[in-house]
């Protein structure tokens, strides 16, 4: 099934409900997509100052407040629980394990940064004629 056209709260919502589990490449064509870096608070500010010190490589679209899992500048009403295909849990720099959801792992102290993703420039280099190669 091709989701190029789709709205970013429809691929919300999919994930949501495990029903889009894969990487999202050419998904929702001319929206911005971000990845997602989720903290404790006692590590977001210096993850943040290396975003600022680093702003081509990590542009920062929005941040969660603590213990808050809606990004409400950017996607009002999204869940960073829930609301993406997969997430990478790692701990202490250690891969652990990958999951649909991190419900069951999130904490009234952590912050979600949601940073630029070379995903949403796609549309732009397919408009141009440009191929790219992980999408067909």
């Amino acid at each position: 099934m091709s989701y190029s056209s789709s709205l970013p709260q429809e691929i919300r919502q999919l994930c949501r409900h495990g029903k889009l589990t894969t990487p999202t490449p050419g998904i929702a064509l001319g929206f911005v997509q971000t990845n997602l870096v989720i903290l404790p608070y006692s590590l977001a500010f210096e993850f943040l100052l290396f975003c600022q010190r680093n702003p081509k490589a990590c542009p920062v679209f929005d941040v969660t407040d603590v213990g808050d899992s809606e990004p409400l500048l950017i996607a009002p009403g999204a869940d960073i629980k829930t609301d993406l295909p997969k997430y990478k849990i790692f701990h202490h720099g250690e891969f652990v394990e990958e999951v649909t959801d991190i419900t069951k792992v999130w904490r009234d102290d952590l912050i979600g940064f949601l940073i630029g993703c070379s995903f949403s420039f796609e549309n732009a280099m397919l408009d141009c004629g440009l191929p790219v190669r992980h999408i067909e």
